[in-house]
C-alpha cells in the first residue's frame, strides 16, 4: 500500500510529539515539519527523519494529512489552505477564534469529503473510555485543571487555553444543549484572565461547576461525576479512575447508605499516539473523527459564551 504522506506545521513543545508519533506509524510517512523558525523545524526534521520547511505552502501537493499545531490565531488559515488543496487536517484544539470560522473549516472539509479532526487529547485518555462505561445521566459534575504557569499557550485567555478540555468533555458527557452560563475571573500574570470558575448549565437539568488555573504551584486534572447512586472520580492525570456506588439497603435504615468503592489505576498509555493513530484511521476508512469539527465547534461556542459572562463580570 502506498503510504499516506503525513507533516506537521508549527513544532514548538507539541508540535514535536505530533511529529515523532507520525514519524513511528506503519503505513505513515513523515514527508516534513514546517515552522516559522528555522531552527526549529531543522532540529525536530533530523531527530524524526524528515525534511525541514519554513514556509508551510511548500507542502501542498506533498502530502495527504497534516497537523496543524501553530498559535490559535493562525488555526483558520492554515487549515483552511490545507482543506482547500485536498488535504486532511487535525487542527489543535481551539478549532479557530470565531463560530464564523469554524464553521467555514467543517463546510469545507464536508465538500472536499475530508476528514477535519480537532485535538481534544483528553477523549483519548484512558480513564474517560472507562468512565463512560460507568455513566448514566451525570445530574452535577465537578471539574478542576490547573497548571503552573507557562509562557506558551498564552495568545488566548485560560478558558481557550485550558479549560475547554473539560468543556468539550462535559457536553461529550452530558449530551444536552446549554442553556445557562455564569463566569468568574481573572488576569494575574498577563492581560488575558489566568483563572476562571464556570457554572454552566444543561436543558436536562445537569449542572456543572468548571475551574481553570494555568496560575498554580501545581498541576492537578481531575473530574468528578455525580449521578443516582454513584459518583466517579476521573484522574487524567495520574491515569485513575475512582467510582463510589451506592448498595441497596434496607429502605428504612437512617444511617449513612453503605457503598462500594473500587479504584481502577488505568497505567500508562499515550493518548497523543491515540489520537493521531485515530486521526489516520478516519482518513484509511472513511469513518467519521472520533472528535470532528462539529465537537470542536460546540467547545468553542460553550467556551466564547463563558468569555462573554467573564467580561459582563469584569465590567
Amino acid at each position: 500500500m502506498t503510504p499516506l504522506r503525513t507533516a506537521v506545521i508549527g513544532v514548538g513543545y507539541l508540535g514535536a510529539f505530533h511529529a515523532q508519533k507520525y514519524a513511528s506509524l506503519p503505513g505513515v510517512e513523515l514527508v516534513g515539519v514546517a515552522d516559522s523558525n528555522p531552527a526549529r523545524a531543522a532540529e525536530v526534521a533530523a531527530a524524526c527523519g524528515c525534511r525541514a520547511f519554513d514556509d508551510h505552502r511548500v507542502l501542498l501537493g506533498q502530502v495527504d494529512a497534516v497537523s496543524v499545531v501553530v498559535p490559535t490565531r493562525h488555526h483558520f488559515e492554515i487549515a483552511r489552505e490545507f482543506l482547500a488543496n485536498n488535504v486532511h487536517v487535525l487542527v489543535e484544539k481551539p478549532i479557530t477564534t470565531t463560530i464564523e470560522q469554524a464553521d467555514a473549516l467543517i463546510s469545507l472539509a464536508e465538500a472536499q469529503r475530508l476528514v477535519l479532526q480537532v485535538g481534544h487529547l483528553e477523549r483519548f485518555n484512558p480513564v474517560l473510555q472507562a468512565a463512560v462505561a460507568k455513566m448514566d445521566r451525570p445530574l452535577f459534575v465537578e471539574s478542576v485543571r490547573v497548571a503552573p504557569f507557562c509562557p506558551r499557550g498564552t495568545d488566548v485567555n485560560v478558558v481557550l487555553d485550558l479549560m475547554i478540555h473539560d468543556i468539550e468533555l462535559i457536553q461529550y458527557l452530558v449530551k444536552a444543549p446549554v442553556v445557562s452560563i455564569d463566569a468568574i475571573g481573572a488576569p494575574v500574570f498577563t492581560a488575558e484572565e489566568d483563572i476562571a470558575n464556570a457554572r454552566i448549565g444543561f436543558g436536562n437539568g445537569c449542572v456543572a461547576n468548571v475551574t481553570a488555573s494555568r496560575i498554580s504551584l501545581k498541576s492537578e486534572r481531575k473530574m468528578r461525576v455525580f449521578q443516582r447512586d454513584a459518583y466517579l472520580v476521573l484522574d487524567f492525570q495520574n491515569r485513575k479512575l475512582l467510582a463510589a456506588n451506592r448498595l441497596q439497603a434496607d429502605q428504612q435504615q437512617v444511617t449513612v447508605p453503605p457503598l462500594q468503592v473500587v479504584e481502577q489505576d488505568l497505567g500508562q498509555s499515550d493518548p497523543l499516539l491515540a489520537e493521531i493513530s485515530s486521526f489516520v484511521e478516519a482518513i484509511v476508512t472513511g469513518r467519521e473523527p472520533l472528535v470532528n469539527g462539529y465537537a470542536g465547534r460546540m467547545a468553542l461556542e460553550t467556551a466564547l459564551k463563558i468569555n462573554a459572562a467573564l467580561s459582563r463580570g469584569m465590567a
